[in-house]
């Protein structure tokens, strides 16, 4: 087992780690940018570097600054966390070379699962039913309209290298073709550095549903049953869920099987998550693996009795897993609580928080790295904080939920509590009747 790990991250997800690491008895390093200095994971790691300014390429995406980090504190572990460099095969590779374990997939597997088309090929291989679409990249416009044309409008043009929404557009009919593809390049290069871009075709009315899965250095996989994460705003999830009000328990061991076989059939190492499009039928489609914790892995760990974290660090350090698929006991809903003002387009709203509450009582988890008097710093992403909470029914969850939404009280500055006290008002939420598609629906009141 590890002596020490570095965590290359910052926020809760950094604080996150450094919990399961004490109680496994692991010495933490915490990095961090001056920007975040007064952040909890700084205060409660065993030991804590700065790496640079508040900017992220000078800090948290800085591979340089943060070997130097390991190396001057003998750490022989890296947990990437999730964003960043969690899914960055340079960082694992130059990891490796330093003898130093990346907690998290190899080099060579996020190569294969990071690259979407890539990811795609690999897993019609394996025998995984996937979207239909072009034969890997797309090199020509020319290219986009033949393949177009041969799987049927309505499509979705996709960077290959894309996450959060970007380089996406859906595409009606051939007239918006040549707009869609001009603009998701451009936006895909400006993002990622790669203007590469696929096709699918659009599945109408979909769920977005994944399956959480850890898998070994022996070549063995197991899953932890399903998220659905399909309330969603411009691609960017809002609202997880487990189990999924739109399962069966026959889909659950389909979609749980399939993505085993995805991952034993690349050896997965680590937790990561296979990620499916279902039609209102309930016909599932590949879409992508993430070879990373996700941010919503809380709620699996509660309807499982489970500690991914734990998880991640005992299968890097060469651990097997059980090889036992979990299903779950209770439900679980998590929602992310961001500093950004709802009745003003979401526009980010970082300041300082002048007051704090956090919500408690039985079936209630807060996850967050923010206090009274924190100063959430205007850089990086938005989110401030994920209330997880679990009962034995949906029903039961939702009243739960709305009950600690009430007692949240942060002033300060404007989150995204009031958005969610509204969106448990909404029936066809209440009812599990709902699609990626939600939110370009959801009316949002102003109050008074």
């Amino acid at each position: 087992m590890f002596k020490k790990v570095l965590i290359a991250n910052r926020g809760e997800i950094a604080l996150r780690v450094i919990r399961t690491c004490k109680e496994m008895g692991i010495k933490t390093v915490a990095v961090y940018s001056k920007a975040d200095a007064d952040s909890l994971h700084v205060r409660f790691a065993d030991e804590a570097v700065c790496i640079g300014p508040a900017a992220s390429s000078e800090s948290y995406l800085s591979i340089p600054n943060i070997i130097s980090a390991a190396e001057i504190t003998n750490a022989d572990a890296i947990h990437p966390g999730y964003g960043f460099l969690s899914e960055n095969s340079k960082f694992s590779r130059i990891c490796a070379e330093h003898g130093i374990k990346f907690i998290g997939a190899s080099a060579d597997q996020i190569d294969k699962m990071g690259d979407k088309a890539t990811a795609k090929e690999t897993m019609k291989e394996a025998g995984v039913p996937c979207v239909p679409g072009s034969e890997g990249v797309m090199a020509t416009y020319e290219h986009a309209v033949k393949t177009a044309q041969e799987i049927g409008y309505p499509v979705m043009v996709k960077a290959t290298a894309g996450g959060g929404g970007k380089g996406m557009r859906a595409v009606p009919s051939e007239k918006h073709l040549q707009d869609a593809w001009n603009s998701a390049r451009r936006e895909a290069a400006a993002a990622f550095g790669n203007d590469a871009m696929y096709m699918e075709k659009l599945i109408l009315e979909p769920r977005h549903i994944e399956i959480q899965i850890v898998g070994d250095s022996f070549g063995k996989a197991c899953h932890l049953s399903e998220r659905d994460c399909s309330i969603q705003r411009r691609h960017q999830k809002l609202v997880e869920e487990t189990p999924s009000p739109f399962m069966t328990d026959k889909l659950r061991k389909k979609m749980g099987d399939a993505a085993v076989k995805a991952a034993e059939y690349i050896a997965y190492e680590g937790a990561g998550t296979v990620e499916f499009l279902v039609d209102k039928d309930r016909n599932f489609y590949f879409m992508e693996m993430n070879t990373r914790i996700q941010v919503e892995h809380p709620i699996t760990e509660q309807v499982v009795g489970f500690d991914l974290i734990r998880e991640q660090i005992k299968v890097a350090a060469g651990e097997r897993i059980s090889g036992k698929n979990y299903f779950p006991e209770m439900h679980s809903i998590e929602v992310r609580i961001n500093a950004e003002d709802a009745f003003n387009d979401f526009r980010p709203c970082p300041g300082k928080i002048d007051s704090f509450h956090a919500p408690g009582g039985h079936g209630v988890r807060l996850d967050t790295h923010c206090y009274s008097g924190y100063v959430i710093p205007p850089y990086y992403d938005s989110m401030i904080a994920k209330l997880i909470v679990t009962a034995r029914t949906r029903e039961e969850s939702l009243e739960k939920l709305a009950r600690a939404l009430d007692e949240f009280i942060i002033e300060g500055i404007k989150t995204t509590i009031p958005f969610h006290q509204q969106l448990l008002k909404n029936e066809d939420f209440r009812k599990g009747v709902y699609t990626t598609k939600f939110m370009e629906d959801f009316e949002l009141a102003h109050p008074e």
